[in-house]
């Protein structure tokens, strides 16, 4: 079972999501002890490739309160743990393909702080507007549904 740590909204809005994939992070511990706090942020956050590796960039996780003299920086890239032939397709659909890897949630599962990374296709504006007009007509379809049922429990 896994509880989520945070979640990244503004992916969501921003992408479409294609396909998802659990990775494993290396930490330091006074980041996990951070995390644990909830001092952690995903706004903006991506994967990006260095040297045949997969970064997590742009996540901000902040410094322990109750750390001694060393403490972490908050944005520093932490490198994302994943199968060889997972990254060979990741890298795949970003190079070939030119998808993005932004990072969707964050959560614990056995102990251990995981990321879901999406492979996504940008949003543009139009795609936005239809977005939300469908989320509309749902929510009003529900209301509607809810009220009939209401008016013939009677």
């Amino acid at each position: 079972m896994s509880a989520d740590i945070v979640l990244n909204r503004k992916a969501f809005r921003d992408f479409e999501i294609l396909t998802r994939l659990e990775a494993g992070l290396s930490l330091l511990g006074t980041e996990v002890k951070s995390i644990r706090r909830g001092h952690v942020d995903l706004l903006g956050a991506f994967a990006r490739f260095e040297k045949n590796e997969l970064y997590l960039c742009e996540a901000t996780i902040e410094a322990y309160a109750q750390a001694s003299h060393q403490t972490h920086d908050p944005k520093r890239p932490r490198k994302l743990l994943l199968h060889k032939r997972e990254i060979n397709f990741l890298a795949q659909e970003t190079l070939r393909h030119g998808k993005a890897l932004p990072v969707l949630r964050l959560y614990w599962r056995e102990g251990k702080v995981k990321v879901e990374i999406g492979v996504g296709k940008g949003k543009k504006a139009g795609d936005k507007r239809h977005d939300l007009k469908k989320k509309d007509a749902h929510r009003e379809m529900n209301r509607e549904v809810v009220r009939f049922q209401k008016q013939h429990s009677k």
